[in-house]
């Protein structure tokens, strides 16, 4: 069962933790989110094709995943502090290599493996199983939906840092400078013992193992884990492929990098409002009706002319529901299977994510160079948008005995 010792001011508060969640997760995902930067820099400079660095960045959305249900039975084994702090370090020494990588083995290792690893440990998959441990229960819905916004408020406030120290300096100048600031990770994640420790998993009846194989065995976890793989498809394969697919219509480039920023600020609004409305209304049902609206805005998006208005509206009304299932799908989990293996248990569904990311990423590219249109993956991202749709409806979201003891 969870225990809750008295609180001693804010530094053993869950507000601490929830506080630190939101810098630990807004420093892994703006440098993360700076990757793209680096494309032309890195390539020119080495003489590459852009095969090899994408590679290694996929390849980081993949072991991220990978890392993600590994960093979550780490943590519900040995604590939560620990494992950021060693996914903090992973990450920082990742982006340190990237810098000093000429070949491209050795970025494949840095950026993919070492960095993705690390990413996996400090990632939003393992900080919303520790927020979602210590909030208080009617509040854990928002708290999480706190924690997904803050992903992009990163992103808004290190990527324009990154583009003005490649405008100034040099790539690898730059890849310096964000491994000191993913770096800063590691004190970050160990100010959470402090809190932590007022917060102790005690009395396990099962072991984590078990605790999987009821999971599995869970035809809501099944489904979870199915629809999930639709969001990471939809969402990277707009956030990689839109840029270039405005301009294959003849908008100017800008126009991507506008639509971008509209995701990210209108997704800070849109994961905050998804966490409170999970905490007031069916979380299944939510993450349905997300599923069918991003289905209704892409195809009014495809079938529409491109246009400054018809970009920025698509961009904004997306963006309300870019990561919303963030919060509501980690939030079921924890209502359904407890929180005392939440760490583990979300790490597999977020791997499911990111094997969706992977997908969606190499299939656009693939389907694009054999018909020179995108058209076809548009749709497909619409038919799945209603596929999971109806996956989510059939969960059964009552807490499973034994695994949801203690949840609250």
């Amino acid at each position: 069962m969870i225990r809750q010792t008295t609180s001693r001011g804010l530094w053993h508060s869950p507000v601490f933790v929830l506080i630190v969640a939101v810098l630990i997760i807004s420093t892994a995902y703006g440098v993360r989110q700076s990757s793209g930067l680096f494309m032309r820099p890195i390539t020119n400079d080495l003489g590459w094709g852009r095969e090899a660095l994408s590679l290694a960045f996929a390849t980081q959305a993949l072991m991220m995943g990978v890392g993600a249900p590994i960093a979550g039975y780490l943590a519900d084994r040995w604590g939560g502090a620990r494992t950021v702090a060693l996914g903090g370090a992973l990450f920082g020494l990742g982006i340190f290599m990237m810098s000093q990588s000429t070949t491209p083995l050795s970025m494949f290792v840095s950026a993919g493996l070492i960095a993705g690893l690390g990413l996996g440990g400090c990632g939003l998959s393992l900080l919303l199983a520790i927020v979602g441990q210590v909030a208080p229960e009617e509040k854990r819905s928002l708290w999480m939906g706190i924690v997904t916004a803050s992903a992009t408020g990163g992103q808004l406030l290190i990527v324009p840092v990154s583009q003005a120290l490649l405008t100034e300096y040099d790539w690898v100048m730059t890849l310096l400078v964000l491994s000191v600031i993913a770096g800063l990770i590691v004190p970050m994640a160990f100010s959470l013992s402090a809190a932590s420790a007022a917060t102790t998993v005690k009395d396990r009846e099962i072991g984590a193992g078990k605790a999987l194989q009821e999971a599995l065995r869970h035809r809501g976890f099944v489904l979870l884990v199915t629809g999930f793989f639709v969001c990471g498809f939809q969402v990277v394969f707009i956030a990689v492929h839109l840029p270039a697919y405005l301009v294959d219509q003849g908008a100017d480039p800008e126009l991507g990098a506008l639509a971008l920023m509209l995701l990210a600020l209108f997704n800070i609004v849109g994961s905050w409002g998804a966490g409170w409305l999970g905490g007031k209304f069916s979380k299944k049902y939510l993450l349905s009706m997300i599923y069918i609206f991003r289905s209704i805005v892409i195809l009014f998006f495809i079938v529409l002319p491109v246009t400054p208005v018809t970009v920025v509206i698509f961009a904004a009304l997306m963006g309300l529901v870019w990561l919303g299932t963030v919060p509501l799908t980690s939030g079921l989990v924890a209502q359904i299977f407890g929180i005392r293996f939440m760490g583990m248990l979300y790490g597999v569904v977020f791997l499911s994510h990111q094997l969706g990311s992977f997908t969606g990423v190499w299939l656009g590219g693939r389907i694009f160079d054999a018909t020179g249109s995108y058209d076809a993956i548009w749709w497909g991202a619409i038919a799945l948008g209603l596929v999971s749709a109806l996956l989510h409806l059939p969960i059964a979201d009552r807490p499973v005995e034994g695994l949801a003891e203690g949840a609250d």
